[in-house]
């Protein structure tokens, strides 16, 4: 199976309600960037009483977007996806300017303890100031007025990650787990590989129709998306291995191969990404290092 066919066609409207389907409307943050695109979308779901799907940055122009689109409607929940710094930090504007409940997976927190001297090369980039009033289990519905939201772990992103179905309409807000535009960033210890790819599993499991994620537009045809994407892993997966085969022991050289044609400013993204499928790999006894699995460390294949 080959990879997925990405989507760049998105008209962001920066600041613009925009309805995306019937009771959902989009707003998006004018934020763009190698990692966020166009910028990050908000949603609210509902008429008169609605729930917000991930504020957003602490950005003036979108909470006054924000705030003019919800104008004469009641907020009851404030739903946060996960904690990076483009999702969440606006809860806590949002949340005491309408007093809606904030609901979410959990605090931030890394997929794995660091290793001793290892730091988190997203650290600057998470929320780590986020606490929401109701921690959601997987599976738990939140209701409000027309509409219900079942929360679905999805970690990988980041362990926290959340995607959230609405009930009875086919349509899953998927966050940063699954994009039209771009793959996933799967980045140590932020997130994991294994846990990535068990979630595209989870997900393969429903009937969604509609996929609206937290950058870009949406995804039409989830299924055989979610299935390019495996794809597209298992791809990446056996291209460390071939590297190894060819005599690569290190992480940046595999990357200069492996990721030859992509934008040198998400290299970086790229090596981390290599380590993720590395300390899968390891996980599995296909690789073996010497220590704990790092940017740095050296790698052979288990013989």
């Amino acid at each position: 199976m080959q990879g997925p066919e990405f989507d760049l066609d998105f008209k962001p409207a920066h600041g613009e309600a925009v309805t995306v389907a019937d009771g959902v409307q989009r707003i998006t943050v004018n934020n763009p960037g190698p990692f966020t695109f166009h910028g990050t979308n908000t949603y609210i779901v509902g008429r008169l009483s609605v729930a917000v799907i991930d504020p957003g940055p602490e950005d003036e122009a979108h909470f006054q977007a924000l705030m003019a689109a919800l104008e004469g409607r009641e907020v009851t929940h404030i739903a946060v996806s996960h904690t990076h710094r483009d999702h969440s930090p606006l809860v806590r504007r949002l949340s005491q300017a309408t007093g809606a409940i904030v609901v979410g997976e959990g605090p931030h927190r890394a997929a794995r303890p660091l290793h001793a001297g290892e730091t988190n090369p997203f650290a600057e980039s998470s929320d780590m100031d986020f606490a929401p009033d109701i921690a959601l289990k997987d599976g738990v519905r939140i209701e409000g007025d027309g509409w219900s939201l079942t929360a679905i772990a999805t970690p990988g992103h980041t362990a926290n990650h959340m995607a959230f179905g609405l009930d009875g309409t086919g349509i899953l807000f998927s966050a940063d787990h699954v994009m039209a535009w771009a793959t996933t960033i799967v980045a140590p210890p932020d997130g994991a590989m294994a846990d990535y790819m068990a979630s595209l599993d989870k997900l393969l499991l429903r009937d969604d129709r509609l996929y609206l994620p937290g950058h870009g537009g949406p995804v039409s045809e989830p299924a055989s998306f979610l299935r390019a994407l495996k794809a597209h892993r298992k791809m990446r997966e056996r291209a460390v291995l071939e590297r190894l085969r060819a005599g690569d022991r290190n992480i940046p050289d595999m990357v200069k191969v492996i990721y030859a044609s992509t934008d040198p400013r998400l290299h970086g993204a790229a090596a981390l990404s290599v380590l993720a499928h590395i300390e899968d790999l390891i996980e599995q006894g296909r690789i073996e290092t010497n220590g704990p699995p790092s940017l740095l460390g050296e790698y052979r294949l288990v013989a």
